[in-house]
C-alpha cells in the first residue's frame, strides 16, 4: 500500500526536482482537495495526480474561523477546492476569503449536498480504480482491504472522498486520453496530518482511555446523557470555563511535535506548579468562570436579538478580563503568555465595560425584562420617564373626575395606559349589562370587555392621547436606540473580544494542566527533536486512582538498543498496562503537561499506533483477528523511526501457528529496517515459542523483558516488576486458581497437560478405563504404525473406513 520512500503521508510527496531532474513541461500535477466543516469538525482528503496517492485526514475539530483548514491549504497548496453547495456560514466566510486573496486564489467546485451522501461516497470508495488490488477480487475483499487503509470511522473525511472521486471521474484527472472505461488510479492511500501533528487514530484514543464516555447518574437532567468516566482527560481537565475545556480538547485530538508551542505551554506550567503561585492561580481562576461565548453573543448583537442576561454576561466577561489583565501585568513578562495577555487585553475592554456600568441599569433591566438605561445618560428619556412617574397620580385625579360623570350604579372607576392602544378608562360590568347593546353609553366609546371590567374611550382619555402621546412606547424605542448605539461601540471593538477568548482559554488549559501536576505529583519531562525515550520510575495516570499500592516501571528506548521490546508474562501480571503507561506518558508530553515519572526525557514522537482490545473495536462486527490486521497493517504500513507502536497479543483470534507466523514476520520486518528507520516497539505477547524457536533476526535493536511474579505455597503473587529476560511458564494454572475456578479442574488440566507433554495416554475420568480398553487401544496403534504407505497395493481409505474408525467408536 505505502511505498518504502514514504511510510508516512504526512503532505505531498517530495519533489523529485530535489536532485536536479526536471520534470517534462507538458506535465503539470493537479492537487485536488475536498472538505466538509459541520459541527466544529474538519474532514478532507486531497489527491495528488503527480504519484496517484490519495491522502486523507480523519475528522477533526477546528474552530469558527477554520484555522486548521486553512494551515492543511497552506501546506497542501491545492488547485482545486471541492465543497457541498450546502455549508455552514463559517465555511462560506473562508471561501469567499480565499476568493479575496491576489496571490492564491484555487478553482472552487461546489457539488449538490447529495453528492457529499455517506452511502453513496462509500459505493464510489468500494468502485474506485485501485491497480494494486487483483482484478477478481471480491467486494468483502475488497472492503477488507480499504479498512486497513483507509478509516471509515470518520463520517466527513468517507463523505468528502466520494465528491472527490467524483470530481476526478468528471475531469478524468491524469486519465484525459485513456478509454472511458478507464477510471483515474489510486496507487497509495496515505494519511494525512499537518507537519508537527502526532498522528492517533480513534482506536488509540479508546485503549489508552485518553477519552471516556459513560451514562450520567442523573441522565433526565442533561440532554445527552453522557458524562466524562476516568479518563486522562477527565482526570486533567480543571477548566473554569467551558472554552478553556473545548480548547483543552483540541489539544487532546491533536497532540503536536512542534517545541516552540510546547516549550510555550510549559513555562506556564511550570509556573503555576510553584506553591508560592497558588493564590495567584486561584484569582486568575475565580475571573476565568466568567468567560462566556463570544461568537453567540456577538452574532446575537449584529441581529439585535441580545436579553439583558446578555448584557449582564458580557460585563462580568469584560470586567474580568480587565482583572486578569491587570493580574498578568505583575507577573513575569519574560512568559510568552502572560505578555501576549498583558499587551492584547487592550484598553478598548476597560472602554466597553465602563460604557456598559454607565449606561446599562441591570437592575431595573431584571425587573422588567427588557434593556433600560440609567439616569443621566439621554435628557430625553429621564424626561418622559419623570412624566411616566407623575402619571399615577395624575391619572387617579382624572379618574374621580370622570367617575361623577358616569351612572351612580357604578362603584368606581379607574384610567389606565396600554401600550399600543392608549389611554381608557375602565369600570366593572354591571349586573343590568348582558348583551353588547346594554354596554353603549352615551359620551363613552366602547372598547373591549376583559375579566367582568369595560374599556372605554371618552373625550378625556383622547385628550391624554394627544398630550401625553404613546408614552410608553417612545422609552422602550429611545432605549432600543440607545441599546443600538452601544451594541454598535461594542461591535467596532469586537476584535479584543475574540483575543480575551482564545487567550483565555489556553490559560485556562494550562492552569488546569498545572493544577492536575501538584495535585497528582507530576514532573516536567525534557522534549527534544531526538530518536530516544527515557521515563525512570514512571508511574500509570489512571491505574493510580485504582490501586492503593503502584509498582512504578523505567523505560528506555535510544537510537541504538531496546527499540524493540518483546514484554513476556503471564496473564494479569501488568503487560498491559506497562504498554498503555508508556503510550500515556508519551502522549501527555506532546499536549505539554507534566508526566507521572521521576524523571523523563521524550524524544518527539510523529505517531502513535495500538494494536490493543477495547470493547468499541471488538463490538463492531468483524471477528478479533480481522481487527488485528487491518490495526496491524496500518502500524506497518505508516509508522516511521519516529513513530512509537504498541502491541499487545496479536494473533490470538486465529489458529497458533497461523498469528505467531504473522507476528514474526511483522516484527523481523521492522528490525530488518535500517536503525533510523524503527519505531519504538512495545509488544507484550503470550507465544513464548517466539523467542524459543529464535523466530526474530538477531538485532542489538531488540530487547526481551518479563514481568516479574514469584510462587509461594502454590500462589502466584505478581510483583508487577519489570526486568531483562523471558518467562518460563504461563502459570495457566495460577491463574485459573485465582480467577476462582475449582480446584479439582486446575487439577485435572495439570493431569492432562503433563500427560500430553510427554506423550502419555489421557484417561477418561467420566468411567474406569478397562484393562481390554488399553489392549485395544494399543493394538489398534500398532496395526496403523504396521501399515506400509509406500505400498500401491495397501487400500488406505477403506482401512481406515472398515477397520480404524469402527475400532475407534467402540473404544470411545
Amino acid at each position: 500500500m505505502a511505498v518504502p520512500g514514504d511510510v508516512r503521508g504526512r503532505g505531498l510527496p517530495e519533489d523529485p526536482n530535489i536532485n536536479g531532474e526536471e520534470d517534462d513541461e507538458d506535465e503539470s500535477p493537479e492537487v485536488l482537495l475536498s472538505v466538509l466543516a459541520q459541527n466544529g469538525q474538519v474532514g478532507l482528503c486531497f489527491y495528488n495526480s503527480r504519484d496517484f496517492t490519495l491522502h486523507y485526514m480523519p475528522d477533526s475539530p477546528d474552530n469558527h474561523n477554520l484555522q486548521l483548514l486553512a494551515r492543511v491549504i497552506q501546506e497542501v497548496s491545492p488547485h482545486v477546492i471541492i465543497t457541498s453547495a450546502k455549508q455552514e456560514r463559517c465555511m462560506t466566510h473562508f471561501m469567499q476569503g480565499l476568493g479575496a486573496n491576489p496571490e492564491y486564489r484555487p478553482e472552487v467546485v461546489t457539488y449538490p449536498n447529495v453528492d457529499f451522501g455517506l452511502e453513496v461516497s462509500k459505493q464510489r470508495l468500494l468502485s474506485a480504480n485501485l491497480p494494486l488490488l487483483p482484478a477478481a477480487v471480491t467486494e468483502r475483499e475488497r472492503i477488507s482491504y480499504l479498512s486497513s487503509c483507509i478509516s471509515f470511522e470518520s463520517p466527513l473525511m468517507l463523505r468528502s472522498v466520494g465528491a472527490l472521486l467524483k470530481c476526478l471521474d468528471r475531469r478524468r484527472v491524469g486519465v484525459e486520453l485513456e478509454d472511458s472505461s478507464v477510471g483515474v488510479p489510486i496507487l497509495q492511500f496515505l494519511t494525512y496530518t499537518l507537519k508537527d501533528v502526532v498522528f492517533m487514530d480513534r482506536d488509540t484514543y479508546g485503549v489508552l482511555q485518553i477519552f471516556k464516555s459513560e451514562l450520567h447518574p442523573s441522565v433526565y437532567k442533561l440532554q445527552s446523557g453522557e458524562k466524562e468516566g476516568l479518563s486522562l482527560y477527565g482526570i486533567l481537565n480543571r477548566c473554569r470555563c467551558k472554552f478553556g475545556s473545548k480548547l483543552l480538547r483540541q489539544w487532546f485530538l491533536r497532540p503536536t511535535r512542534d517545541l516552540v508551542v510546547l516549550n510555550r505551554r510549559q513555562e506556564v506550567v511550570r509556573f503555576f506548579s510553584g506553591p508560592r503561585n497558588s493564590d495567584t492561580q486561584n484569582t486568575l481562576q475565580a475571573s476565568l468562570r466568567n468567560i462566556r461565548s463570544i461568537p453567540t453573543l456577538l452574532r446575537r448583537m449584529s441581529l439585535s436579538h441580545t436579553k439583558v442576561s446578555d448584557w449582564q454576561g458580557l460585563y462580568k466577561m469584560v470586567y474580568s478580563a480587565v482583572c486578569i489583565r491587570d493580574t498578568m501585568r505583575s507577573l513575569p513578562q519574560s512568559i510568552q503568555l502572560f505578555q501576549e495577555i498583558s499587551e492584547g487585553f487592550s484598553d478598548d475592554l476597560y472602554y466597553i465595560a465602563s460604557l456598559i456600568s454607565r449606561v446599562v441599569d441591570f437592575e431595573s433591566s431584571l425587573a422588567e425584562n427588557r434593556f433600560t438605561i440609567k439616569p443621566d445618560v439621554d435628557p430625553a428619556i429621564d424626561e418622559k420617564k419623570r412624566r411616566m412617574m407623575g402619571l399615577s397620580d395624575f391619572l387617579s385625579d382624572v379618574a374621580r373626575r370622570e367617575l361623577e360623570h358616569l351612572d351612580a350604579r357604578i362603584p368606581f372607576c379607574c384610567v389606565l395606559y396600554i401600550p399600543l392602544i392608549g389611554f381608557l378608562l375602565s369600570f366593572p360590568r354591571l349586573p343590568s349589562m348582558v348583551e353588547k347593546e346594554d354596554f353603549e353609553i352615551e359620551g363613552l366609546d366602547f372598547m373591549f370587555l376583559s375579566e367582568e371590567r369595560l374599556h372605554y374611550r371618552s373625550k378625556r382619555t383622547k385628550e391624554l392621547d394627544d398630550l401625553l402621546g404613546d408614552l410608553h412606547c417612545d422609552i422602550r424605542d429611545m432605549e432600543t436606540a440607545v441599546m443600538t448605539q452601544l451594541q454598535t461601540t461594542v461591535l467596532e471593538r469586537s476584535a479584543c473580544l475574540y483575543k480575551v477568548l482564545d487567550l483565555s482559554a489556553e490559560l485556562d488549559c494550562l492552569m488546569s494542566l498545572s493544577q492536575a501536576s501538584q495535585e497528582y505529583g507530576y514532573t516536567t519531562p525534557t522534549l527534544a527533536n531526538h530518536r530516544r525515550i527515557s521515563l525512570i520510575q514512571a508511574r500509570h495516570p489512571l491505574l493510580e486512582f485504582c490501586s492503593p499500592v503502584f509498582v512504578a516501571n523505567s523505560f528506555l528506548s535510544s537510537e541504538t538498543e531496546g527499540r524493540v521490546k518483546i514484554i513476556t508474562g503471564p496473564n494479569s501480571s501488568g503487560k498491559s498496562i506497562y504498554l498503555k503507561q508508556v503510550g500515556l506518558i508519551v502522549f501527555m508530553a506532546l499536549i505539554g503537561s507534566d508526566v507521572p515519572a521521576k524523571e523523563a526525557e521524550i524524544g518527539l514522537v510523529d505517531g502513535i499506533y495500538t494494536r490493543i482490545h477495547s470493547r468499541e473495536s471488538v463490538s463492531v462486527g468483524l471477528s478479533t483477528f480481522m481487527i488485528d490486521l487491518n490495526q496491524m497493517a496500518h502500524a506497518l504500513n505508516h509508522s516511521s523511526g519516529l513513530s512509537l507502536v504498541l502491541i499487545d497479543e496479536f494473533g490470538k483470534g486465529t489458529n497458533t501457528v497461523d498469528g505467531l507466523s504473522l507476528l514474526a514476520a511483522s516484527v523481523s520486518h521492522w528490525l530488518k529496517n535500517v536503525p533510523a528507520e524503527v519505531p519504538h516497539i512495545l509488544l507484550a505477547t503470550n507465544f513464548h515459542s517466539l523467542l524459543q524457536l529464535g523466530l526474530l533476526p538477531s538485532s542489538g535493536l531488540l530487547s526481551l523483558q518479563t514481568l516479574e511474579t514469584a510462587v509461594y505455597r502454590d500462589e502466584l503473587v505478581f510483583l508487577y516488576q519489570l526486568k531483562e529476560g523471558i518467562c518460563v511458564s504461563s502459570y495457566a494454572a495460577n491463574i485459573a486458581m485465582l480467577a476462582g475456578l475449582p480446584h479439582s479442574i486446575v487439577q485435572r488440566g495439570l493431569e492432562v497437560s503433563e500427560l500430553y507433554r510427554t506423550g502419555k495416554t489421557i484417561k477418561r475420568i467420566d468411567r474406569p478405563s478397562t484393562e481390554e480398553q488399553a489392549n485395544k487401544c494399543v493394538r489398534l496403534v500398532e496395526k496403523f504404525l504396521s501399515l506400509n504407505l509406500e505400498d500401491q497395493s495397501v487400500d488406505l481409505q477403506r482401512y481406515m473406513k472398515e477397520e480404524l474408525l469402527p475400532s475407534g467408536g467402540d473404544l470411545l
